[in-house]
């Protein structure tokens, strides 16, 4: 949120994005020599992880220059709505009446919550919500797949980093140099080097530590237990956006974000 807050830098979301994965890339590079990991998961399934995992930090990151942070946020808890769908579409899972209840409780927050947005914030925009919408599917099957593919292969989570972000660097890398946008990234990004560069390093780092915890629950909890804890703490998310960062507030928010947590909880405890 903070590097979105830049001026001028509202277009330059997929290059942000192209930064993160080059990061999570060097980091996943120097983890697995220092642990002599080799790959086990075949380079066609990579492929397709890298694809979805683009797609999900990448409309992810874009739609901030669209959204409200803690909108952003709260779209993002319920991924736990198009995770349940991928885990019966992709493994065949089962999952009980309250379960879906709890989605539809979700929904209902959700739409709340945006509304709420729409009304009060001058930074909202339907492209916005395409965008999130779009990471959510991405979401979908990604956390599916990484769960099928680590216990069909045994695959280490430093592996499934490294490839997975690697590929998704090529990917993006080819698409912004065929657009421009490359071009016009570096160019500017070279002018506020600390508040893009430097800003980008931290959080690429707190989230490459938060992904090795993620792949460990989806590894050994599965995905959907995995989305309701990651979900849960975004709780706290918000409330630090709305602390650091002036916006609009409406009482709208407190009761329909409190909709969403109550959920979360349930699913969690469930």
């Amino acid at each position: 949120e903070l590097i979105f807050t830049l001026d001028g830098f509202k277009p330059f979301g997929w290059y942000l994005t192209l930064v993160q994965f080059g990061y999570y890339s060097i980091f996943g590079y120097i983890e697995v020599n220092m642990k002599n990991v080799s790959r086990r998961i075949p380079l066609k399934t990579y492929m397709l992880l890298a694809l979805l995992t683009l797609g999900t930090m990448g409309f992810s990151n874009s739609s901030l220059g669209y959204l409200n942070y803690p909108t952003q946020v709260i779209f993002k808890c319920c991924k736990l709505i198009p995770v349940l769908v991928g885990g019966i579409l992709i493994q065949q899972k089962r999952y009980g009446v309250l379960d879906f209840m709890a989605a539809s409780c979700m929904c209902l927050g959700l739409t709340l919550f945006t509304l709420a947005d729409s009304y009060i914030s001058p930074n909202f925009n339907t492209i916005g919500v395409v965008m999130i919408s779009s990471a959510l599917l991405c979401d979908a099957a990604i956390g599916n797949v990484q769960e099928k593919s680590m216990k069909a292969y045994k695959a280490t989570n430093t592996e499934v980093v490294l490839y997975s972000y690697f590929i998704g660097f090529l990917y993006l890398m080819v698409i912004m140099v065929l657009t421009g946008d490359l071009y016009r990234g570096i160019t500017f990004c070279s002018q506020h080097v600390m508040k893009t560069y430097g800003y980008a390093l931290i959080f690429s780092l707190s989230g490459y530590l938060g992904i090795q915890i993620v792949l460990t629950l989806v590894k050994t909890c599965g995905a959907f237990t995995a989305a309701t804890v990651t979900t849960c703490r975004k709780a706290v998310t918000i409330i630090i956006s709305f602390a650091f960062f002036s916006k609009p507030f409406t009482f709208q928010y407190v009761w329909s974000g409190f909709i969403d947590q109550s959920t979360e909880e349930y699913l969690l405890t469930y």
